[in-house]
């Protein structure tokens, strides 16, 4: 390859030779096909460094986009210590970023005042939220966040109001909502992040003065992360681009895996057909995996049908191989990784390169417990721990309510969450009350209802919930007690309506399991035994949930285990991974076999989990595993199948349940001494039984103690839950 012999040589040490081509080709649109640890920030920033110093383009005369801050701020700092620049007034941002510097350049030909405001996702939510309120829509029916997440998929989809399809009157109802939103925003001056790209679109494609000007002095448009693309980005990219000037993107459509935010694999296929593309130069030399690793990564990429292909290699050597653990249930599935992280720490490994990956937030809760046991520091990255999440902190509100009607700060937290009409001012006056004649808020909220004065009408309605709560909390299982929290308060009902609904929900039900695994902890020592209540059993998991939440997570710069999604991960790296929960419907999620291209886009999170690893990768599943309070038996994930036998190290080959570990299916008899030959005879029922009870109806039996006449028996009855009965009177039949 021919390289034109200025001091930009310099630039090019240390490339390999496809780092070195990307960087050098000549003068018309590419697409670079980036694979997981090749270094393609390196790639981009040294692209745009070359154009600069070979004289083919000036600073201003390029566009890079960046899909955060961070990573724009990156760019500009390796430009500035590659070659003596002033980067100041390049344009190398975000999408929303540069659309806002544009639209502050030519605001009105955009029809927005000099000074118009940005309304971030919050900001925006109020605004939504005061609109319902003046066009008297019910939003218990039109929830504020789905309105909100249906107003941003339509922009991004590049449609006003007027251009959306609907099909009913509920669809017709949330299209005039956008329409009257558009003029609020409009009558305001404001845009929010949607907005920006979607006005900066529609005045390039009516104005062809602008769009011209932008076209000429743009010859070079380099984007980072192409995979992640949405429709509006895309045709505002084209715009930008029109016929004569050069693309330069770089992704991995094997890591596009942000399909739920409208990101489109597909742009890469039409990229390359659009623009006519000659070159795809894939990087392919992986600089921070051993190969074990990305040979197992390739297997199960390779099962995906529209790939544009590439096959990541090192010469870093084979290392270490995969190792899949087998665990009894979810429980010894934890402590195994808890011990292994005990060793890897013991022999050096900092807790900081050690990585906890599970496909969804709610898997978390089990990892968190046992890690809290052994007394680890860990922090969850980009995200919250389990009881620190705010479905979980409103459901938790909503117990210690029952347990305790007179807790101020759960009934602040509550009383208009989800919504029911009681506003900022209408909670002054009720917290003056209280103060006044110094008593709980709520029996300041008990003698305001139905005081007719503002707000009385949802104080009233909060009042009734509580007492109808309470009332069906009383002699039910703590987990049954958690059902209530998380169904009866409104909070699934008001999720469901929302853009992350599945997130939370998934973590609603998972607190479900963890009452369900607190009351069988240490083989059922908290179940209703030695005179405890239902409800002393609430109030120490009330106890313990503040607990877990108040320790452990690591302070910044301390050495801590990460935890995280999938998602997350994106874009890190750690020497030892751990990835858990590797069953299916788990990963791949269930959701995902009534998705179209669904399983595809699992598949490439599988990849990014796996890439994530530098030296040691620890894949585990679990035979059984509680989930929404219920054991769920599940089988290997098929991602497993998909890795050659060569490439693994199995540690079990049948699986033994560890100490500590509860059983699921025959939870321990629960008696203080060892039963004898005739008390074991006396048990007409064998545990794991299925049997019908006919208030209950149909159950398992889990357990049993004492003796003749004094014999209880355990049943589990599915929805209704876990039921002492004493054997004389139960009156079971078998199923």
């Amino acid at each position: 390859m021919d390289i034109p012999n200025t001091d930009s040589n310099s630039l090019l040490t240390g490339l390999n030779n496809k780092q070195l081509e990307a960087v050098t080709l000549p003068h018309q649109s590419s697409l670079i096909l980036a694979g997981a640890g090749s270094g393609k920030t390196r790639v981009l920033t040294t692209r745009i460094a070359w154009l600069i110093q070979t004289g083919q383009i000036s600073p201003m005369g390029l566009m890079a986009v960046t899909f955060t801050n961070k990573a724009a701020k990156e760019m500009l700092t390796r430009l500035t210590s590659m070659m003596p620049i002033n980067t100041r007034g390049m344009w190398v941002g975000t999408f929303h970023g540069l659309c806002n510097r544009l639209l502050r350049a030519h605001h009105r030909e955009a029809g927005l005042p000099s000074t118009f405001q940005i309304l971030d996702n919050s900001d925006q939510l109020s605004s939504i939220k005061r609109l319902l309120k003046l066009m008297n829509v019910d939003d218990e029916k039109f929830a504020p966040k789905q309105v909100q997440g249906y107003i941003n998929n339509c922009k991004e989809e590049g449609l006003r109001a007027d251009k959306v399809d609907t099909h009913d009157a509920h669809s017709e109802r949330l299209n005039e909502i956008y329409a009257e939103y558009d003029k609020q925003c409009n009558r305001e001056g404001v845009a929010d992040f949607s907005e920006l790209l979607l006005r900066c679109y529609e005045l390039l494609a009516r104005d062809t003065h602008i769009r011209e000007h932008y076209q000429s002095r743009f010859q070079y448009i380099l984007v980072d992360e192409f995979q992640d693309t949405n429709r509006l980005q895309y045709m505002w990219l084209k715009l930008l681009a029109g016929k004569n000037n050069c693309m330069f993107a770089v992704g991995d459509d094997d890591q596009s895996i942000y399909g739920f935010r409208g990101a489109r694999v597909g742009n890469m296929q039409d990229f390359e057909n659009d623009f006519n593309v000659q070159n795809i130069v894939k990087l392919e030399e992986n600089y921070r995996s051993h190969s074990n690793i990305l040979d197992a990564a390739n297997a199960i990429i390779a099962n995906n049908q529209n790939r544009l292909g590439k096959n990541l290699w090192t010469s870093a050597g084979k290392g270490e191989p995969v190792r899949i653990y087998e665990a009894y249930n979810d429980t010894d599935e934890a402590q195994f990784i808890v011990d292994e992280i005990k060793m890897l720490h013991a022999e050096g490994t900092s807790l900081g390169e050690i990585a906890m990956l599970y496909r969804s937030n709610a898997q978390s809760r089990v990892i968190e417990h046992t890690l809290f046991s052994a007394n680890l520091p860990y922090r969850v990255y980009g995200g919250l721990r389990f009881f620190e999440r705010a479905e979980i902190k409103h459901s938790l509100a909503y117990m210690r309510l029952i347990a305790n009607a007179n807790d101020d700060t759960a009934l602040l937290r509550v009383i208009n969450f989800p919504t029911r009409g009681i506003g900022a001012r209408t909670l002054e006056q009720l917290q003056a009350e209280a103060r006044a004649v110094d008593c709980s808020l709520w029996q300041t909220a008990i003698n305001r209802a139905g005081d007719g004065k503002k707000g009385a009408k949802g104080i009233e309605g909060f009042v009734a919930l509580i007492r109808e709560m309470t009332d069906q909390a009383y002699g039910i299982s703590l987990s049954e007690i958690a059902e209530i929290a998380t169904t009866s308060s409104g909070l699934k009902n008001y999720y469901q309506s929302t853009k992350e609904g599945e997130d939370r929900i998934e973590n609603l039900e998972e607190l479900v399991t963890a009452a369900v695994a607190f009351t069988n902890q240490d083989f059922g020592n908290h179940n209703n035994v030695d005179g405890e209540t239902e409800q002393d059993l609430l109030t120490q998991f009330l106890s313990h949930a503040s607990l877990e939440a108040g320790e452990h997570q690591a302070d910044a710069g301390h050495d801590a285990l990460q935890l995280m999604t999938v998602h997350a991960s994106k874009g890190l790296e750690f020497r030892t991974v751990f990835i858990s929960g590797l069953e299916e419907g788990l990963c791949p999620h269930e959701q995902s076999m009534y998705e179209s291209n669904g399983l595809e886009e699992e598949r490439r999170l599988m990849y990014v989990a796996v890439t994530r690893a530098r030296q040691r990768l620890y894949l585990s599943y679990a035979q059984s595993r509680m989930l929404h309070g219920k054991v769920r038996y599940g089988i290997p994930s098929r991602f497993l199948d998909e890795i050659p036998e060569e490439l693994i190290k199995r540690l079990n080959s049948k699986p033994v349940r560890r100490s500590g570990s509860p059983d699921y299916n025959e939870l321990p008899h629960r008696m203080g001494k060892a039963k004898s030959s005739e008390q074991k005879s006396a048990m007409p029922w064998k545990i794991g039984q299925s049997v019908d009870h006919k208030k209950f109806g149909n159950g398992v039996v889990v357990s049993y103690e004492g003796s003749a006449e004094d014999m209880r028996v355990q049943v589990n009855f599915g929805n209704v839950g876990l039921k002492w009965l004493a054997l004389e009177f139960a009156k079971l039949t078998p199923v």
